[in-house]
């Protein structure tokens, strides 16, 4: 069944509670690291990454009534820009500080070659008198914890090791990847303005070269295992670095887009599952 409608709301406001119940917390609410920590744990815990809605030629609104009704009320899944948006409204109301970045993903690009666009959103957040380098929206790369914004410094999580290190336009987030250090993307030192975030949300959600217009992509990350799927491969990998992957066919596919990443059972899907399938079929 299609997901009903919602009520309208305006501006930058936030339902904190819906969200809190959406991500399944019931801790302190308070501008601390503690709280930050468990906040983002749940989070990526209980909202996926995905793009359905690019594959499907719907693009992506970030007016913030429509992504409350997407992603709280539909109980859908969203991408950077959308987490981003969501989480960075949930935390200030909260009472955190935070700004909102835009970068540069080099994961699928030479990083000696010619600088990809400025497509990716994360933020900055202050708690306990530290800033923290928060990012929900990023698939299976991130870790489910805040990094904290300390460039050179080696950062071990659950989900691989990071770190910062300075560039001439900002930041560069790495992560330690087959003995040595792999560029995932540089955070760009600017004073962004919300038209800046729309317009690469604009040619993420409908250029025809976007990744998210030809690749089903779905992550979610619980505290002991991570799920995603790219297409019709379904990987698991737990916290201990042990690792489960498998193919799945038309009917798993649908199942497991359900029953492990929580999302609805929408019928425009179907035929873009059974293409997936298909595609992924013949590949075979």
């Amino acid at each position: 069944m299609k997901p009903s409608s919602c009520a309208d709301l305006t501006g930058e406001a936030i339902d904190l509670r819906a969200y809190l119940e959406r991500i399944g917390y019931d801790g302190p609410v308070a501008p601390t690291l503690a709280v930050l920590q468990a906040v983002v744990r749940r989070h990526m815990a209980s909202i996926p990454f995905e793009a359905i809605d690019v594959m499907l030629g719907h693009g992506v609104d970030l007016d913030p009534a429509a992504i409350d009704c997407k992603m709280l009320d539909q109980r859908r899944g969203g991408y950077c820009f959308e987490h981003a948006s969501l989480l960075r409204r949930a935390l200030q109301s909260i009472g955190f500080g935070v700004e909102q970045h835009l970068a540069r993903v080099w994961i699928f690009d030479p990083i000696d070659g010619p600088a990809p666009a400025a497509n990716h959103a994360s933020l900055k957040v202050e708690a306990d008198g530290r800033l923290w380098l928060v990012d929900v929206g990023f698939g299976g790369f991130m870790p489910n914890s805040p990094l904290a914004w300390q460039p050179n410094e080696a950062q071990h999580t659950p989900f691989g090791t990071f770190r910062l290190v300075e560039t001439r336009d900002g930041y560069m987030l790495e992560s330690w990847y087959d003995n040595s250090w792999s560029p995932l993307y540089e955070i760009l030192d600017f004073h962004w303005a919300a038209v800046d975030f729309k317009i690469a949300n604009h040619y993420v959600a409908t250029h025809p070269e976007s990744l998210f217009k030809h690749e089903l992509m779905v992550a979610r990350t619980e505290s002991e295992a991570r799920y995603t799927l790219s297409n019709n491969r379904f990987k698991v990998r737990h916290a201990d670095a042990g690792e489960y992957e498998q193919i799945l066919d038309e009917p798993a596919l649908e199942r497991t887009l359900v029953e492990t990443f929580g999302l609805p059972g929408c019928d425009d899907w179907q035929p873009l599952i059974a293409d997936i399938a298909a595609r992924a079929g013949h590949a075979g």
